[in-house]
């Protein structure tokens, strides 16, 4: 167990000399420049056309971006104590780079579809603003399954709405008037940058070198839900997995600060948006159980999505059964066009009975992260983040229908967990010299 200890140490260790090198920005660096080479080669060879506009505006934006921290390294290594090198500057680059790598292109795209192009919007920004124009006239953001039959067969798909009831409430502006800025990515935008900004509040505190430290960490949490490409071309083109991403970091931002009942909150608010929150929730309550909270955390983080499912099942209970149950598991009138591919995807494809064989990993997967959390529960947030990145990443391989952007939550979650640590969660003594011939004492 000590060795253990010792090289997870170890590996934190060489993980933060990568992540400090010139101040952060050698991996600033590296990120702007593989994101922008991303961006150039999606705007060339991408065959949704939304992603090639995205990538035309975003490879210029990255490049902006990148020749930006050039210059800041260079002037490092003349003035290394210099405001333009230092972690303000780099929050104001990141910034610019998100303006231009995201908002940018969303606001263009939003104005061309404004204009009458039909071919700057993915399929969800359609489904979100049919189901707030459906939820405004019949109560509820769901077609029944007679009435998605009666839909000529091109249009079945799109009359789905295989999300939480929460979800149309983004649609609700468009439904109102018909203009560029209420395109639902809009406000998916907005809702994200609030939440964002609130768990950055969250976390930050007094000016000590362990906060400076944990800032640093922010930071790079922060890059990995904004400025990262997978989630850059998902809110510009698509948008609906942003807030609830942002909601579920929020959430664990509240739970690092010890705010229990805020992190159910924030985790509700996402699990009536989005089935993916649901995991998290589940994470957090446990988390709670660990500090005589899991009632406070549970509270939000299931009364808000059934709050929001019951209106629904109220209006009509078999519309709801259909959209949020049959269509998302396979048993809808048609199937999900969501078909990366991963591991489950390959199995249930290629192999017989390959669903099933699928469907049994999964159930697998999840039964070893409860035995995990029953065994050894997350006692901080740093460990249920940990948790909720791996989980999500291992659903999201066995899932027999899946899209290669649902990776952004694993990604943004495990870049999110250094930025939860507290001073009292870091050892203060240092890391022991372990080698043959050396002493670990000081």
């Amino acid at each position: 167990m000590i060795v253990d200890d010792l090289t997870a140490r170890r590996r934190r260790w060489h993980w933060r000399t990568l992540d400090n090198a010139a101040g952060g920005l050698a991996l600033d660096l590296g990120l702007y420049a593989v994101s922008a080479t991303f961006a150039a080669i999606t705007a060339v060879t991408s065959t949704l056309l939304p992603h090639r506009a995205w990538g035309a505006v975003a490879a210029v934006g990255y490049l902006l971006a990148t020749l930006t921290v050039t210059a800041q390294l260079l002037l490092r290594r003349r003035h290394p104590t210099s405001r333009l090198t230092g972690l303000p500057a780099r929050w104001t680059v990141t910034g610019l780079a998100w303006a231009a790598t995201t908002l940018l292109p969303l606001a263009w795209q939003s104005i061309d579809r404004a204009g009458g192009r039909t071919d700057r919007a993915q399929e969800e920004v359609l489904v979100v603003e049919q189901a707030g124009n459906r939820l405004l006239e019949h109560g509820t953001p769901y077609l029944g399954p007679d009435a998605i039959a009666a839909l000529p067969p091109g249009e079945q798909l799109m009359g789905y709405t295989p999300y939480q009831p929460g979800m149309a409430m983004f649609g609700l502006p468009r439904a109102l008037l018909d203009t560029w800025w209420t395109d639902s990515r809009v406000w998916f935008a907005v809702g994200t940058a609030l939440a964002l900004a609130l768990a950055v509040a969250a976390l930050r505190g007094t000016r000590t070198t362990a906060d400076q430290r944990r800032d640093a960490a922010l930071l790079r949490g922060v890059q990995a839900a904004t400025v990262l490409p997978v989630c850059a071309l998902t809110l510009a083109t698509g948008g609906d997995d942003l807030p609830v991403l942002a909601l579920c970091l929020l959430a664990l931002a509240f739970a690092a600060t010890d705010r229990p009942g805020r992190a159910g909150l924030a985790v509700g608010l996402a699990g009536a948006l989005k089935l993916f929150a649901w995991p998290v929730a589940l994470v957090l309550i446990v988390w709670g159980l660990t500090r005589r909270a899991g009632a406070r955390v549970a509270a939000g983080a299931i009364g808000l999505p059934v709050a929001a499912l019951l209106p629904a099942l109220l209006v009509d209970r078999d519309a709801l059964t259909e959209n949020v149950l049959r269509f998302p598991l396979g048993h809808g009138l048609v199937t999900s066009p969501a078909q990366s591919p991963f591991p489950g995807y390959l199995i249930a494809s290629t192999l017989p009975a390959g669903r099933l064989i699928a469907a049994a990993l999964l159930v697998a997967a999840g039964l070893a992260i409860a035995v995990r959390l029953a065994r050894r529960p997350p006692r901080t947030a740093v460990a249920a983040t940990l948790i909720c990145g791996y989980g999500l990443l291992a659903a999201i391989a066995l899932m027999p229908t899946t899209r290669f952007g649902y990776l952004l939550y694993p990604l943004a979650l495990l870049a999110w967990a250094p930025a939860l640590h507290r001073q009292t969660d870091t050892p203060a003594t240092p890391i022991p010299d372990v080698r043959p011939g050396r002493s670990t004492s000081a």
